[in-house]
């Protein structure tokens, strides 16, 4: 049986792409899985969304989304560890807002895709 010119070009296409092929190094692959692991969670994604509008404080953010302060806290310590979100504090109120471009507008993307789907 003889090749044809397109089985020799797919062959040429899947070599070439293997060779491009570039791994994850195991710092990325962790940040990675994190932000996954946070958008996994509807409490942060709430939390998120709200954020994306503008900045809240604990309390606000508590009362907008009829949570506990301690789960707003709590949520926010882990998310502010993946650097997703940051504050600003005046006085004695910490203000909250998203803190990292990419993810948000991925964040955004997949509530639209949702609402549209």
């Amino acid at each position: 049986m003889t090749k044809n010119y397109k089985d020799v070009e797919l062959k040429n296409e899947i070599q070439t792409s293997n060779e491009e092929f570039e791994s994850i190094d195991e710092e990325t692959l962790f940040i990675v899985t994190q932000t996954f692991k946070a958008l996994s969670e509807p409490t942060r994604v709430r939390i998120l969304h709200l954020l994306a509008q503008k900045e809240h404080s604990v309390n606000e953010i508590a009362e907008k989304l009829s949570l506990l302060q301690s789960t707003v806290s709590h949520q926010l310590r882990f998310l502010k560890n993946l650097r997703l979100v940051k504050f600003r504090r005046e006085g004695t109120t910490l203000y909250y807002s998203a803190d990292d471009d990419h993810v948000m507008t991925m964040l955004q993307q997949t509530i639209h895709h949702a609402r549209h789907h």
